[in-house]
């Protein structure tokens, strides 16, 4: 059996693969890259390293050809993109007679108001659309998101938000990656959706869970959504991302993020690892 997965060198790609190779032979392993140079590293390891670029749709239909299990990470860029870029990767797939794709969604996708919801629900749409089994991996909010700000606290600044009670649950890159990895090269996970959710948390929990490991007092500033942009702008966040951001918040805000789900234990046999042990991690790298 072939397993592919797209977007390989990336941040979360890079971890799905490793925690692939942990149970599989490389030989199984195929791997799709806008730049195969990048990929070097892999392919002496064994990996078949193709080249996969979601702006060049031919690549892509050399790049799935004999896959039997695929798993397509959503994308870079803005909503109009991703959706092109996804659906025209999904049509390769079809072409490709692939057996699953797995693919990276958003929280409650279907439901979902989220700024970042719109790419997600058409590729859905689009899966189910070819009749191909499937598996939405509906990852909810990496920690990673918020090294920005936990650096600005390492520094003295306070933690700046206009989320006030919405929670979000938060889990590493590193959980949702292990999850991936689970399904893709796993049996019974056909045509099932996950919510890959950590314990829905306020932004006020988060920092109270970052003071108990740094065992230090942070002051959280709740703002509304001008004094954020302000606060972005004045941080050197280019102005362009501004908007961006302030539909996270307000995402965040009208609940778009809080999901209660025993998925990653279904998954994974255990919950998401903890926030406080999550946040020492984070920690760690940033150190």
């Amino acid at each position: 059996m072939k397993f592919l997965v797209t977007g390989a060198t990336g941040k979360l790609g890079s971890k799905i693969v490793e925690k692939i190779l942990e149970t599989i032979p490389a030989s199984q392993l195929v791997v799709s890259v806008r730049n195969p140079e990048k990929a070097k590293h892999l392919s002496e390891r064994g990996v078949e390293v193709r080249h996969g670029d979601f702006d060049l749709p031919e690549t892509m239909d050399a790049a799935f050809t004999g896959i039997d299990r695929l798993l397509i990470i959503s994308a870079d860029g803005d909503n109009e993109t991703r959706i092109r870029q996804h659906t025209d990767a999904i049509a390769a797939a079809e072409r490709a007679n692939v057996q699953l794709i797995a693919y990276t969604s958003i929280a409650n996708a279907s439901e979902s108001k989220m700024i970042l919801s719109p790419p997600h629900q058409a590729t859905e749409a689009a899966i189910l659309k070819t009749g191909i089994p499937y598996a939405f991996l509906r990852n909810n909010w990496y920690l990673e998101n918020e090294i920005a700000s936990i650096q600005g606290v390492l520094a003295g600044a306070p933690w700046v938000t206009s989320a006030k009670t919405g929670r979000t649950g938060w889990a590493l890159q590193q959980d949702y990656a292990e999850a991936a990895a689970t399904v893709l090269t796993g049996e019974g996970h056909e045509n099932k959706i996950y919510e890959l959710s950590g314990t829905p948390l306020t932004q006020e929990a988060l920092v109270s869970a970052l003071e108990s490991v740094l065992e230090k007092d942070i002051a959280v500033q709740q703002v509304d959504d001008d004094t954020y942009a302000d606060t972005m702008k004045d941080a050197g966040v280019p102005e362009a991302v501004i908007p961006f951001l302030l539909g996270i918040q307000e995402g965040i805000r009208e609940g778009e993020l809080d999901v209660v789900s025993s998925d990653f234990e279904s998954v994974l046999g255990r919950p998401a690892t903890s926030i406080k042990e999550a946040l020492r991690i984070i920690l760690n790298q940033i150190s």
